[in-house]
């Protein structure tokens, strides 16, 4: 299985429009970073993508993704949920339409914003999706391959975390019942959201996310989800354990 971090920023990215701090004035490439999203490439050549924000069609050119199987969706806010437009490339490529895997509110929300996907129609062009409810208690099958479901909070709101054999994804969540925590035992990468060093209403801070690495025990994990207020790539990851790692836009890790 190989991984791709394709974003690792927060929903405005990094650089942030018109900011002019040290973060979105850095030089180093690892400080920029495109919405969150992630590419899961399995053993039998299936391409699962991990939310689908405003970027996702730079980062398929940037990565030359030529087909993709799944969408597994973690919440339906507008900076994950924000390219399915742009799926309509991959049914013209790949003749059907494209699996969308997410809860009942991230549908509901899906089909609303994007309802013209899901209208009767008669003009070419437009994208089509089957969209594949999941209660987050129960294990799917999705490019064949087990997908464990992990519940979370992000404030009031309920998203998922995805558990892909010993891979294991949570972002834009503050609060994890220890139950769905008990799901990620055993990963081998864990990629976790961590906003920015200082506390959070409705994202885990740093210190937070280094806290559930801790119980999960993970052989290493990768901070994601990162805003311009977390600080700079080489001086955050210089202060981490070594086990846990700064990701960045572009970062590759077979497991």
């Amino acid at each position: 299985m190989r991984i791709t971090f394709l974003g690792t920023g927060t929903s405005q990215g990094v650089p942030v429009i018109a900011c002019h701090c040290k973060v979105c004035s850095s030089s180093n490439p690892r400080d920029k970073h495109l919405r969150c999203s992630s590419l899961v490439e399995t053993n039998e050549g299936k391409n699962i993508l991990i939310d689908i924000g405003p970027d996702f069609r730079e980062q398929m050119l940037r990565h030359k993704v030529e087909h993709l199987d799944s969408i597994l969706i973690t919440h339906a806010h507008r900076d994950h949920v924000g390219g399915i437009d742009d799926i309509r490339s991959f049914n013209y490529v790949q003749n059907k339409a494209m699996d969308l895997y997410g809860n009942s509110q991230a549908l509901k929300t899906i089909r609303n914003d994007y309802h013209y996907i899901f209208e009767h129609h008669e003009f070419p062009g437009l994208p089509e999706a089957v969209m594949h409810e999941i209660d987050g208690s129960s294990p799917f099958i999705a490019a064949h391959i087990e997908v464990v479901p992990v519940k979370a909070m992000h404030k009031t709101l309920p998203v998922l975390g995805y558990r892909l054999d010993r891979f294991g994804y949570l972002t834009d969540c503050n609060y994890i019942e220890k139950t769905e925590l008990e799901k990620l035992k055993g990963v081998d990468v864990l990629a976790i959201g961590a906003l920015r060093k200082e506390k959070h209403f409705s994202h885990f801070c740093l210190s937070e996310a280094l806290q559930v690495i801790e119980e999960i025990h993970p052989r290493s994990a990768y901070i994601i989800h990162v805003s311009h207020q977390m600080g700079l790539y080489d001086q955050i990851e210089s202060e981490l354990p070594d086990h846990v790692h700064m990701a960045y836009d572009g970062l590759k890790i077979e497991i």
